[in-house]
């Protein structure tokens, strides 16, 4: 059997940028796009010091790529610089210190603005006070915080000192938050008493206690006071942090860092086994995010900028803290839900904020869309100038919604492919330069020389489905699993064991024209009748019906077929039996795609299980599907009730 991916969906719709955009974008022709590129791959060594020279370096490194002890690559060698003050000293040296860095705002409704200088101090302040609990350069520390400007300080404050920040975001459970302690050996946490979400507070420092119970080697717990709900304290561990700061300096030199020092731990599930601690050095992962911050968004000195994720997720780190800050760029950061307390509230924040580069993710999009028109319609979003997806590949209809309905159809979309493990965009379009197309990921991003290969690592041709590889290292890639050498190579380097390429784990193809469409996880094709088809297209196709708001496809076990197609559909209108509705679905499938796509089986539901960053738990739906009780890890799901409805247990 071939391990090709059969390609179903076909989408010709193309859109250009507009002449106003090209004129003023960094990129402006497909022509700059194509020379720097190939410098890129052909001779990155010369591509990556000149970016390079753009940060300000504490000592000059003496090489720009050591590869000979792969799949470790050593990137800047022999430099040293801080993370934290590639984000605020030089902003504050070079005259921006009065620029708003940080707009943020509560979900109460609370606001508060942090220009440059002032973030310098505050982080300067936050440094101190860990230092005065005996945090020290190499020391891991857990942050568990909601959306307040205080966890932007404590990534910061972190970097400043040198010490491994590991950030848990603030919806997992005391077991998650432990298990990673536990993982990282951690030995100091920041919380929170709460964090607002949805008009209650999470009581976030509860979580911590409980999770400390079982780590012994935490020195430390400060506590942000936000919400001021009541809390249990444990003296000396437990500490304010308000009263903690008033007793240290306003200044804190920045701790020179070697250019391959760990600068964070994130962790990421896999689909089995334990929470995975990917590891990201100091220099490659601040020179990878300078960039693609810089041109994926295409960042003016007069933008506001707006990621919607949470920095408990990777896109916070590189799109919320570290990008955008090292490019100087005024953004804005939100607190809450965004249906808090309406459906309009992101709209309300645009319009208020006079947001013009706005990046969030394909689910968010999906639950706008479900939500009603009416909501984007009542706020004037014409300062917008530039969207963005992330997080999972996008099905087209959601793109279309998205380009008329938010952005006027004037505004160009980044639809981006990455990954934690990468630490930056790989794929994307450039806004001023690309012919989107809506559901493509579009071209590889300067340094990542990408590739559609069998399992043979033979490249594919044009529209044949395979793997994605990516055949060359980049600065921002992970150095490693925390405490776990041979998983990192096993899980990434394997793939082609006469070759050292990284394996992302995802199935994707090219078209005629040089695009890269992304078609979700391997392990998320199904085998039916001898053809592999994506889910993600047969979810494309399900969710372009307009009786459909959101679709997710998985495989069941087929003694004729091998695997059939099991589709679990959240209906327009909410959930009613009606085989109706069902059947016509298949026959939209089948029609769209063809009779080898219909769905076996359609259950209506009026939720998926998620992951709290918004990502359907595909292997959840797989069990149900085939009707198996497994022990799975649910820590990171954001609704565990739902898995009995879906069983039928509700």
């Amino acid at each position: 059997m071939s391990d090709q991916i059969d390609n179903v969906l076909h989408e010709n719709r193309s859109f250009p940028p507009s002449a106003e955009f090209q004129q003023n974008a960094h990129i402006s022709s497909r022509e700059q796009y194509q020379r720097m590129y190939r410098e890129s791959v052909e001779h990155p060594e010369v591509f990556w010091d000149r970016v390079a020279r753009d940060l300000p370096w504490i000592e000059p490194y003496e090489q720009v790529l050591d590869w000979s002890d792969a799949p470790r690559a050593r990137w800047f060698t022999g430099g040293k610089l801080n993370a934290s003050a590639v984000c605020l000293d030089q902003h504050v040296a070079n005259g921006k210190g009065d620029k708003v860095a940080i707009r943020w705002e509560g979900e109460p409704g609370d606001r508060r603005d942090l220009t440059y200088r002032e973030l310098l101090t505050e982080v300067s302040r936050f440094a101190n006070v860990l230092k005065a609990r005996g945090v020290r350069k190499g020391d891991r520390v857990a942050i568990y915080l909601p959306m307040i400007p205080e966890l932007a300080m404590a990534v910061l404050a972190c970097a400043r000192i040198g010490a491994i920040h590991s950030v848990v975001f603030g919806g997992f459970s005391a077991r998650a938050l432990r298990d990673r302690i536990e993982d990282g050996q951690c030995t100091a946490v920041i919380t929170a008493d709460g964090g607002w979400r949805r008009g209650k507070v999470l009581p976030l420092k509860r979580e911590v206690d409980e999770a400390l119970e079982h780590c012994p080697d935490v020195h430390t717990s400060l506590v942000i006071a936000r919400t001021e709900n009541d809390v249990a304290w444990q003296n000396p561990r437990d500490v304010w942090y308000h009263e903690a700061v008033r007793e240290v300096a306003d200044t804190c030199e920045p701790e020179p860092m070697d250019s391959e020092d760990l600068l964070f731990l994130l962790y990421t599930s896999g689909s089995t086994g334990k929470p995975k601690g990917i590891m990201h050095s100091t220099a490659g992962y601040m020179v990878g995010t300078y960039l693609t911050t810089r041109f994926v968004f295409d960042l003016q000195p007069d933008d506001v900028y707006w990621c919607t994720a949470d920095v408990g997720w990777i896109t916070g780190h590189s799109y919320i803290v570290y990008g955008p800050l090292a490019n100087g760029v005024t953004q804005v950061m939100y607190e809450g839900a965004p249906n808090a307390p309406a459906e309009d509230r992101f709209w309300d924040i645009c319009e208020r904020h006079g947001v013009t580069v706005f990046y969030t993710a394909p689910t968010a999009i999906r639950a706008f869309m479900k939500w009603g028109d009416e909501h984007p319609q009542k706020h004037d979003l014409s300062k917008l100038r530039l969207l963005g997806t992330v997080g999972e590949p996008i099905n087209p209809e959601a793109w279309m919604w998205y380009r008329r309905m938010i952005g006027g159809e004037r505004c160009p979309i980044v639809d981006t492919w990455w990954q934690t493990e990468t630490g930056g965009i790989m794929l994307t379009p450039l806004p001023g330069v690309t012919a989107t197309k809506p559901g493509s990921a579009c071209m590889p991003f300067f340094g990542v020389d990408a590739a559609i290969l069998d399992s043979a690592g033979k490249e594919l041709g044009a529209d044949q489905g395979g793997l994605l590889a990516i055949r060359k290292p980049w600065p921002s890639m992970l150095r490693g699993i925390w405490g776990d050498e041979q998983r990192f190579r096993d899980t990434y380097w394997s793939k082609w064991p006469d070759r050292m390429m990284y394996f992302p784990g995802d199935g994707a193809r090219r078209d005629p024209d040089g695009y890269f469409w992304i078609l979700g996880r391997v392990d998320d094709v199904i085998n039916v009748s001898g053809h592999r088809l994506s889910t993600m297209e047969v979810e494309s196709a399900l969710v372009s019906h307009p009786k459909v708001v959101e679709a997710a496809v998985v495989g069941r076990p087929d003694d004729l077929t091998g695997e059939a197609i099991v589709a679990f559909v959240i209906p327009a209108g909410g959930v009613t039996e009606n085989q109706s509705v069902t059947n016509e679905l298949m026959e939209h499938v089948a029609t769209e795609i063809g009779k080898l796509a219909r769905p076996a089986e359609i259950r209506l539901t009026d939720a998926l299980p998620k992951t709290r960053s918004g990502k359907i738990m595909r292997r959840l739906l797989r069990d149900i599907a085939a009707g198996r009780e497994r022990d799975q890890d649910l820590t990171t799901i954001e609704n565990p009730a739902i898995l009995d409805q879906l069983r039928g247990n509700a």
